[in-house]
C-alpha cells in the first residue's frame, strides 16, 4: 500500500495555493509544512505532498510505501541497493517528521525518489 506521494513543482508558492483550493471539497487540508514541502490530506495524515523542484532537476516524484516494521524497512534498502538503486537516505529515525517515523530512501534507476516507511514504534 501506498503511504504517501510527493509531487516535485516548479512554482512551489502557485502549486500550494492550487492544491489547497482544488482538493478542499474532497476533504484534504495542509497538515504539515516542513522546509519547502507542504503535506495535504484529510483524518490528519498528510498523504498528498508538494515539494520545491531542485535547480537544474528534472521534475522528479516520490513515493512511500508503507513497511510492515522497522525491519522491513531495512530488508526494502538493501534489496533495492542490490537491485541497482542509488542510496539517498540509509534507514533511520526520521524525528522531524513524527517521534516514531522510520525510513529509508533510494533513488530507482530513472532517478525518481522510492521510500519505505514505518509509524509504529520499534
Amino acid at each position: 500500500m501506498i503511504d504517501h506521494l510527493t509531487l516535485r513543482v516548479a512554482d512551489y508558492a502557485r502549486s500550494k495555493t492550487f492544491y489547497q483550493a482544488a482538493l478542499a471539497p474532497l476533504g484534504y487540508e495542509q497538515i504539515m509544512e516542513v522546509e519547502g514541502f507542504c503535506g495535504l490530506g484529510a483524518g490528519g495524515k498528510p498523504g498528498f505532498w508538494i515539494a520545491r523542484s531542485e535547480e537544474g532537476r528534472r521534475p522528479q516524484v516520490h513515493i512511500a510505501f508503507a513497511a510492515r516494521s522497522r525491519e522491513d524497512v531495512d530488508r526494502f534498502y538493501e534489496v533495492a541497493i542490490k537491485a541497482g538503486a542509488r542510496d539517498n537516505g540509509k534507514p533511520g529515525l526520521r524525528k522531524e517528521y513524527h517521534e516514531n517515523y522510520y525510513g529509508a530512501f533510494v533513488l530507482d534507476p530513472d532517478g525518481h525518489n522510492i521510500e519505505a516507511c514505518c509509524h509504529k514504534p520499534e
